[in-house]
């Protein structure tokens, strides 16, 4: 029988995904942290997991003195906690002896005081082959502060668990530590549930004709047209004239970033002499393509990579340079990025700072949003969330930094946490507990030059081997390479689902621009735009996160429902049923983020689908 009304209706209703039903029994991943040094610490997370005496309820048990430190229980407000006082050394602590297994993933909390002043505490795990730093924190007296962090062990075995700090005036006070142990199948379960509630929702689509009746057994067909969850990589001028380049990046990417042609060196080579012609074309070539592009960068604190007239300058000319460079690139371009990297890694460098005083920062910071209004505003490091030691961008370091840079902006919100993502060998659970301790400042976070360096895999043959006869060594150099086409591909894989399955991830761009001599460190395609491995794990998590250009097919039930769980983005349907006049009907519909844990399909978006003859 075929339909004499006048219309279809097809309804569409989409939910935000309730995770339950799901294959592996999985301890839940607790992906809070707080920022704010409290009064009393909280409960240990995990009910402090595999460590014995979390709270110290049960006086020193488990606990004992670490180097030459002397420790007692004390309690304060009818909270217990452990002191470790008299240090001599750094590593002078509390311990406790614990047993790690290699195939676990651990996720490690504690928080932390401090007698005096305000200095920086590490958790370190003292392994048969060396330490491992578990993350810090910098602790304070008068309250407790929060540390967050986590480690996997290359072998399974016996390790001890101790804090240190360079300032040994000071007492260590601990209290409710948890270290938590979960499988890889655990892990890889909680990026699931985190993608279903995140970057997914749940979609029903009811097809009915124009008298209300079920189209039982439709036909329906959905393929995503954009994905609405930006990842890209970056570009370099070569894709400008490069048909096969230009045709390889925009089949798979949303967004980009220019590696080298925006910054200071590429635009004002000569004292006065501004080129934007690159830069501009390359902007062009992103709208035309659809591609959302990041302002990379106004300036660079290392000092080694200005343009080669700025070294020399006085700090008077220095200074009406710098005012000259951000008036113009941000005029220039303003409004025109999705965001701007105004003054690139100073919290490892301050070639800016040291000439031009302490508020350098802040005052470029501040020029650029008098210029630019609306573009959200990032600072941009490395080794945040790729090392877990007590470097000078560990995550407190980090948020301190963007504090004074508010403060600058009196309170300006449009600001933006840039994590470079420079990997070696990745410790995904610090990488997960360093990005929760960022996501508690409620700014948006980016991954913007994720890269896994090869060099890792020739260490065996450079330091290791050093001794060895030529003939060995060229053997080890030869499994090197094969573990770089191993590795590497892995390591890719693991850094970029554990990113893209984080709640607080707003973007990801990978820095893996091509050029003819080569890339930075990662390329993911050859000089005939054929996929590297690399490259291959990006088309492989393209497939499965936005399935661009593949439709999937399912029937409509009884009622003439088809219920399925879609990504984020712009979809296009297609039903087809006999009792079309004619032999499909197509419609456009967006899958968007809930701002709520459910809609019904009472307060659901709603799609009526007409067709008159």
């Amino acid at each position: 029988m075929r339909v004499e009304g006048d219309r279809v209706l097809l309804w569409l209703v989409l939910f935000a995904h309730l995770c339950s039903g799901l294959a592996i029994d999985a301890l839940s991943y607790d992906y809070t942290a707080t920022l704010e040094c409290l009064e009393n610490p909280h409960k240990p997370q995990y009910g402090g997991g595999i460590i014995l005496n979390p709270e110290l309820n049960h006086g020193l048990k488990g606990w004992y003195a670490f180097g030459g430190a002397e420790i007692e229980k004390r309690s304060s407000g009818g909270n217990d906690f452990i002191v470790a006082h008299s240090r001599k050394q750094t590593n002078d602590s509390i311990a406790q002896k614990l047993y790690l297994q290699k195939d676990k993933l651990y996720t490690f909390s504690a928080w932390l005081q401090v007698s005096s002043g305000i200095t920086s505490v590490s958790a370190v795990f003292k392994t048969n082959s060396g330490h491992e730093y578990g993350g810090a924190v910098a602790a304070e007296s008068g309250c407790w502060s929060m540390l967050k962090g986590g480690l996997t062990v290359d072998s399974s075995g016996p390790v001890e668990l101790y804090f240190e700090s360079e300032d040994i005036s000071v007492e260590i006070w601990v209290d409710s530590i948890s270290l938590q142990p979960f499988t890889q199948e655990q892990w890889t379960s909680h990026q699931d549930q985190s993608i279903e509630k995140n970057r997914k929702r749940r979609v029903r689509l009811q097809a009915t004709d124009g008298h209300g009746n079920p189209m039982v057994g439709a036909k329906i067909s959905i393929k995503q047209k954009k994905p609405h969850f930006p990842f890209g990589s970056a570009i370099s001028k070569h894709i400008l004239n490069n048909p096969a380049y230009q045709k390889w990046f925009t089949s798979r990417f949303t967004v980009t970033v220019f590696e080298n042609e925006l910054k200071w060196y590429s635009t004002e080579p000569s004292p006065g002499k501004e080129d934007y012609s690159v830069p501009d074309a390359m902007l062009q070539f992103a709208k035309q393509n659809g591609l959302a592009v990041r302002g990379h960068n106004i300036l660079w604190d290392n000092g080694n990579d200005q343009p080669y007239w700025v070294p020399s300058l006085s700090n008077s000319d220095l200074r009406a340079a710098v005012k000259r460079r951000i008036e113009s690139v941000v005029r220039r371009y303003s409004g025109q990025f999705i965001g701007w990297d105004v003054v690139n890694e100073n919290l490892h460098f301050s070639f800016f700072e040291g000439k031009l005083g302490a508020e350098a920062t802040g005052a470029a910071f501040q020029m650029t949003r008098r210029l630019d209004r609306s573009t959200t505003l990032f600072m941009n490091e490395y080794d945040t969330i790729e090392k877990s030691g007590k470097g000078s961008a560990s995550p407190d370091k980090y948020l301190q930094k963007l504090k004074e840079i508010q403060y600058f902006l009196k309170g300006d919100r449009n600001l933006g946490i840039g994590l470079e993502g420079h990997f070696r060998t990745p410790n995904i659970p610090y990488m997960r507990s360093a990005i929760d301790k960022l996501a508690a400042s409620n700014f948006p976070i980016w991954i913007t030059e994720l890269d896994v360096d090869p060099t890792q895999m020739y260490y065996l043959d450079t330091v290791l081997l050093s001794g060895f006869q030529m003939e060995l060594k060229s053997v080890f150099k030869l499994l090197c390479e094969f573990g770089e086409a191993i590795f590497l591909p892995m390591y890719l894989e693991q850094v970029l689902r554990e990113a893209h399955a984080h709640p607080a991830i707003k973007g990801i761009v990978m820095w893996a621009a091509w050029k003819p001599e080569g890339c930075f460190r990662m390329c993911l395609t050859d000089n005939n735009f054929k996929n590297t491995p690399t490259g291959d794990v990006v088309d492989k998590l393209l497939q499965e996160w936005i399935r661009a250009g593949r439709p999937f097919a399912g029937t409509a039930d009884a009622n003439g429902v088809f219920e399925t769980s879609l990504f984020h983005g712009d979809y296009e349907v297609t039903i087809t049923h006999p009792t079309l006049m004619n032999s499909s009907l197509i419609h456009s519909f967006k899958v968007v983020a809930s701002s709520t844990d459910y809609i019904s399909p009472e307060t659901g978006l709603l799609v009526n689908v007409s067709f008159r003859k």
